[in-house]
């Protein structure tokens, strides 16, 4: 089964007024869907715009494995927990194990927009010792494996005309970040998603140059 989620249907949060916008896939504060709180361990995937000098402040996570992708501008992330300071730029990936529980910070602290796309992993073990990571520079088709969660992210930059295969896995999320895309007739542009249950042979077609993030997912 291919489900197949338009970026307008996502829902609209953050704080425009303070230079947060955010656009949430699944059920997150006070948007709520019954039909639509995870997707196998996904239980969030949010595209984050913060102007410049916005952020969040250090707030607590636990019990959730939070995967970070810079589309264009710089992070600036704090950990206090684990002591980490990072810059976080396009190419980078970011992984905060929140474990029994840990407290950050996110934030623009640069001189343009900020955007990224954050997807949070239900772990397959609740607790543990928070666990930091900030993968530089991942080539295009290098798995980054997240263990706790049992799941793989495939970063995929295609040219135009460019085909690639779907992971033949039990679960497949995938998310366009940006560019035209064809999989199994369904076009697919940006801030578009597909949910993937139980399909095999599968591809990807780019009708332009294009970047997405392709969740490996168990059953």
């Amino acid at each position: 089964m291919i489900d197949v989620r338009r970026a307008a249907d996502r829902y609209a949060g953050g704080d425009p007024l303070t230079g947060i916008t955010t656009r949430h896939a699944f059920s997150f504060g006070s948007f709520y869907d019954p039909d639509n709180i995870r997707f196998g361990p996904v239980l969030a995937c949010n595209e984050e715009l913060l102007a410049p000098g916005s952020g969040f402040d250090e707030h607590p996570h636990s019990h959730t494995e939070i995967v970070t992708w810079v589309v264009e501008g710089e992070l600036t992330h704090r950990d206090s927990t684990t002591g980490h300071t990072s810059a976080v730029r396009p190419g980078d990936v970011q992984r905060l194990g929140s474990g029994s529980g840990a407290r950050h910070v996110e934030r623009n602290d640069g001189d343009r927009p900020l955007r990224f796309v954050q997807t949070w992993l239900a772990p397959l073990a609740a607790g543990g010792e928070p666990s930091y990571e900030v993968v530089r520079d991942l080539a295009d088709g290098t798995p980054y494996e997240v263990p706790a969660a049992g799941a793989v992210l495939h970063v995929r930059r295609p040219g135009a005309g460019e085909r690639f295969p779907v992971p033949a896995a039990e679960r497949v999320y995938l998310h366009v970040v940006h560019g035209d895309l064809r999989l199994d007739g369904a076009e697919l542009g940006p801030g578009d998603s597909a949910r993937i249950t139980g399909e095999k042979d599968l591809e990807v077609t780019a009708g332009s140059p294009g970047e997405l993030l392709i969740w490996e997912l168990p059953g």
